[in-house]
């Protein structure tokens, strides 16, 4: 294709990638999907953002006479009514209107005493008469509070409640400022608590936030607020996805965490799930108006068969109004700084991702007779579309995350220049590359080619997060990476007073130096899941039947750290030390690393970074002395992190007083310079010219 037909919106996508030429009228298409529902929503409901507004008018909401308005969509009904404990739940009273549309709506007067006739925190239903005349109740859509009703009552479904508290939180702290580069902190409110038990928002933020704080972390990544009827679906199977989890307390008790954590100058993002919905009916949207495809796919296609969920259709209407508006609502209501999207791998392509390898030819992407979902892709796109201009409109910064293992191209691109516009995308090879090390190869087995190739492997201007494990590596059935590392003795030998293992010993180097590398090559952002920092000895495991509902896997155990006594102050200490060397130096969010070394049998990878040197020395046995290690920028370079520390759990092999190490003017590994250092076995080094350290 010449440069004159390629279509003039989708130019810059080939200047940064010239792969992608022979796609440019599809890539073109694409976009112009989403563009025509843009177009849609600025002739019909003035603008996206208005668009996305609608869950201030959808639901159950309280006006300034104290009379509430009610208006739900179900076109499906041929009847409906509002049903609570406000009129003992009877069927013959509050007759909803239907509109041409498909939605009915209501208004009701306060009581006569001017009090809005549904009380606060009570209980609410749609009574909904189906076309052959069965009646059905639902929770409605768009509520903002549902709760499990006690155990006595022996009924697990969910029940809605009308939220309207008298005393409503007022935000008291701004949004921080984006910081240069993103140390995501992985938090489940639920476990965040050593004890055996479900953890609160007032908890996490008490005890958990000061931590993430102390650790250096500038961003957290919330897991499992929407709704979900069953605990130890991970927060994966929402049922009401405009009601933040009730059991870890009230909507209010979470704008209390949100508000707390920014004023502590951390961000905080919500782990957003619009890849599908739990397929309960009582308590969810499945077959909510008595069809398979009010908000979802009909048939097989609105059926997730692995997750055992439904699937939206986004190429609907109300379906967009009820997800775009669901992203608004957790931005102005709660605040949150962004969205971390979940299976956006499932919503890409027609086959969920499910026995689909991809070999990274853009032919599996691009053709347009390639598996892709273009309704979920448009909807992506209109997502994004929609933190941007909210970021615009309101003078600060919404960060979008997309978990994709498959690496669609464009994906972290601006929508300006025809890309997806996400901010940045998981690396998820890289967590998938560690454990299969640690599971199936010897120390002097690692190839140091193939970890550098999988770390440094990512698309050109597309920004990634790099991280070790997340949730996914700590669920049971997988072991954490410290325990793969130390399973053996981590209940026997991580105390100071019991002598040093050469299993424990192993543990802690490596642990160390995986978290490094990582940050330092595999990503623009770097990401932890909650514990990992300081190896917590357990699996992730939630009640549930199979382990006689108990909540000893499903916690995390801090206290952990604040005994002096074990080892796990020395991963700790390390973690804290790695983030702030990297706030103070700046190496994650810039260029690319240069890899100027990855010798197999010495064990070696050299690499520079924003001007700094990392060298990494993996030997299991192996140190050197005098090591020549090429480097770009002449000068004087002394260590600014060094892995064997003492107070890390290291030996101090290296006297870092008399460290300091002058370039000699030859090339070496096609740098400029080298120098030439002593490097520890399993020894990871941060360098940096003396100027820039003082």
């Amino acid at each position: 294709m010449t440069e004159a037909k390629v279509p003039e919106e989708v130019k810059e996508l080939i200047k940064i990638d010239p792969y992608l030429e022979p796609f440019t009228e599809e890539l073109a298409d694409r976009c112009y999907l989403a563009d025509r529902w843009l177009d849609s929503f600025n002739e019909h409901e003035g603008g996206l953002l208005k668009f996305a507004d609608s869950y201030q008018s959808m639901g159950l909401h309280l006006n300034n006479d104290n009379s509430i308005t009610y208006k739900e969509y179900a076109p499906n009904a041929t009847a409906a009514c509002l049903i609570g404990d406000f009129n003992d739940w009877k069927h013959d009273e509050y007759i909803m209107s239907k509109s041409s549309t498909g939605k009915f709506s209501i208004t009701l007067p306060p009581k006569s005493n001017g009090e809005p006739l549904i009380n606060h925190d009570s209980r609410v239903k749609i009574f909904l008469t189906l076309p052959n005349g069965e009646k059905v109740a639902r929770l409605p859509a768009y509520i903002h509070r549902a709760t499990q009703p006690p155990a006595e009552y022996n009924n697990p479904s969910y029940e809605a409640r009308f939220w309207n508290p008298t005393d409503k939180y007022k935000f008291k702290n701004k949004r921080p400022n984006l910081p240069h580069s993103l140390k995501i902190y992985e938090a489940h409110v639920g476990i965040s608590t050593p004890e055996p038990k479900i953890g609160t928002y007032n908890e996490f933020t008490d005890n958990v936030l000061p931590i993430i704080k102390d650790l250096g972390y500038n961003t957290i990544q919330l897991m499992s607020i929407m709704e979900h009827a069953y605990y130890a679906s991970f927060g994966y199977q929402i049922t009401s996805f405009f009601a933040v989890s009730s059991r870890f307390g009230t909507p209010e008790d979470l704008k209390r965490l949100i508000d707390t954590a920014h004023g502590l100058g951390l961000r905080v993002l919500l782990d957003m799930v619009h890849s599908h919905a739990s397929k309960n009916v009582d308590d969810g949207l499945n077959m909510f108006d008595g069809t398979d495809y009010c908000y979802f796919h009909s048939g097989g296609k609105g059926n997730h068969d692995q997750w055992d969920s439904r699937l939206f259709n986004y190429g609907k209407y109300e379906t967009l109004r009820f997800l775009l508006s669901n992203l608004k609502y957790y931005l102005d209501e709660f605040q949150f700084d962004g969205f971390r999207f979940d299976g956006v791998t499932s919503m890409l392509y027609t086959h969920h991702g499910i026995g689909s390898g991809f070999s990274g030819d853009y032919n599996e992407y691009l053709n347009p007779f390639a598996p892709v979902d273009k309704e979920a892709l448009a909807y992506l796109m209109l997502a994004n579309d929609l933190c941007s201009q909210y970021s615009d409109e309101n003078n600060c910064t919404i960060t979008t995350i997309a978990e994709d293992v498959s690496g669609y191209p464009t994906l972290c691109l601006p929508r300006k220049i025809g890309g997806v516009g996400f901010d940045y995308r998981l690396a998820m090879s890289i967590p998938d590359m560690w454990i299969k090390l640690l599971k199936h190869k010897l120390d002097d087995e690692w190839d140091m080619g193939n970890i550098s190739h999988t770390l440094s492997n990512r698309r050109y201007k597309e920004k990634c997060v790099a991280y070790c494990e997340s949730h996914d590596q700590a669920l049971v059935g997988d072991k954490t990476l410290a325990f793969w590392l130390m399973d053996a003795e981590m209940y026997t030998h991580m105390s100071v007073l019991s002598p040093l293992t050469l299993t424990v010993d192993r543990g802690i180097q490596i642990h160390k130096m995986i978290r490094l590398i990582t940050q330092a090559l595999g990503g623009e952002a770097y990401l932890n899941f909650e514990g990992n920092e300081f190896g917590h000895p357990e699996w992730l495991d939630f009640p549930r039947i199979g382990n006689g509902q108990s909540y000893h896997y499903a916690r995390r155990q801090f206290n952990l750290i604040k005994d002096d006594l074990l080892r796990y102050k020395f991963l700790y200490q390390f973690d804290k030390a790695m983030n702030e060397t990297e706030s103070k130096f700046n190496w994650l969010n810039t260029e690319p690393a240069y890899v100027s070394l990855k010798h197999e049998g010495d064990k070696l990878i050299v690499f520079e970074r924003a001007n700094k040197v990392f060298i990494f020395n993996f030997h299991p046995t192996n140190s050197y002395t005098d090591y020549r290690v090429g480097v770009n920028n002449a000068g004087t370079y002394r260590i600014i992190l060094n892995t064997d520390r003492v107070k890390y759990g290291g030996h101090g092999l290296i006297d870092e007083e008399k460290s300091e190490f002058f370039t000699v003017n030859s090339e070496w590994n096609n740098r400029n310079n080298y120098i030439q250092v002593y490097i520890p076995s399993r020894t990871g080094l941060v360098l940096a010219l003396e100027c820039e350290i003082n």
